[in-house]
């Protein structure tokens, strides 16, 4: 896609996804056989509901149907929530995943795999498990440490509510 068409979605579908209080993640054009398909990536701090994403969508479609923001070429519509697994590249992504283990890919010293605790303007506070009947420890990472990162799926992992019940 190309980026005036990018930002000209953008600039279109910024205010219908923030009318429903959420943040607008990514938007995608790419090919489906002859079609084109436009994928929404939205989220939120409390996360994203099928019924936002599915009203969501109608507002969406409504909009783009108004305008020649698409061009004349069918396309499909996918409005959805980020997977589990996607990197978190922006300051409310680490906030959203505080509480959440995660892997780091540093610039400098190496893969870290640990908890976030706390995030501040800077960077974040963790907890790193420790290994072989060893506590865990402390550490702290400054984004401009930080190369790639993304949550670790945890099949065990307790819910928010249990730990406060």
């Amino acid at each position: 896609m190309s980026t005036t068409q990018s930002e000209r979605l953008r600039g279109l579908l910024e205010p219908l996804v923030s009318a429903k209080d959420l943040d607008l993640e990514e938007i995608e054009v790419s090919r489906a056989g002859r079609r084109r398909m436009l994928r929404i990536i939205v989220d939120s701090d409390e996360g994203v509901e099928l019924d936002a994403c599915a009203e969501l969508s109608r507002a969406i479609s409504d909009k783009l149907d108004e305008t020649d923001a698409m061009g004349d070429e069918e396309y499909v519509l996918e409005v959805s929530s980020p997977g589990a697994d996607r990197p978190l590249t922006e300051h409310r992504h680490y906030v959203r995943a505080t509480g959440r283990l995660v892997k780091f890919q540093l610039h400098e010293a190496g893969d870290l795999v640990a908890r976030i605790l706390s995030v501040d303007d800077e960077g974040l506070d963790l907890e790193v498990p420790g290994v072989k009947g060893r506590k865990p420890t402390a550490r702290r990472v400054t984004f401009g440490d930080i190369a790639k990162a993304r949550v670790e799926i945890e099949f065990n992992r307790k819910d928010k509510k249990e730990e406060e019940a």
